[in-house]
């Protein structure tokens, strides 16, 4: 018979078990969100190995850093989900991941197209997409750029030709509107 993790009875109990550095609190964590986790990881770094990769990094990193987190700032999730990003993106700029992917066999660009659509069924599974379809489309399109595909502001400013405190006005109204989509304070 298997053995049954704990479960916890909101984010503030499971948080004060990672802080102690509990492990089974670290497995529960990582089986109830590794998957959304990976999907937002994939959609920036565009390859499996190197996803696999960025989330082992980024869960050590949330292991040795959860003393850092602070409720105030936001859900577990969130700042997970910022240390996930961050790491693929970190990854994406790297000077091997360019060199890479600028010697990439174009057998393995076909098979990546592949892999990359399945992943996108795990985002929509989540329900990713439904809640982003609810934005205004000049929101949407930042939200992709910026929390998918891993630019910053100043490249989303570039590329879209729209004023950098434009960008960052949207974003913020964007965030607003998914807060108040997903009805978190």
């Amino acid at each position: 018979m298997a053995k049954v993790g704990p479960i916890y009875k909101n984010e503030a109990d499971l948080v004060m078990a990672l802080k102690s550095k509990n492990r089974e609190a670290f497995s529960y964590l990582y089986d109830n969100y590794s998957s959304a986790l990976y999907g937002v990881i994939y959609r920036v770094v565009q390859g499996e190995e190197v996803a696999n990769d960025v989330m082992q990094d980024a869960f050590v990193k949330i292991w040795k850093n959860i003393d850092s987190y602070s409720r105030e700032k936001g859900s577990i999730y969130t700042w997970m989900l910022n240390i996930c990003r961050n790491s693929a993106i970190d990854e994406v700029r790297s000077k091997q991941y360019r060199k890479e992917s600028q010697n990439q066999n174009i057998e393995d660009y076909v098979n990546e197209i592949d892999q990359g659509s399945q992943v996108q069924s795990k985002v929509d599974h989540i329900g990713l997409k439904e809640v982003l379809v609810k934005l205004k489309p000049e929101h949407k399109i930042l939200i992709d750029k910026i929390y998918f595909e891993g630019y910053t502001q100043d490249e989303v400013s570039e590329e879209l030709k729209i004023p950098l405190g434009t960008v960052k006005t949207r974003i913020r109204s964007a965030m607003m509107q998914l807060r108040h989509v997903l009805n978190v304070n």
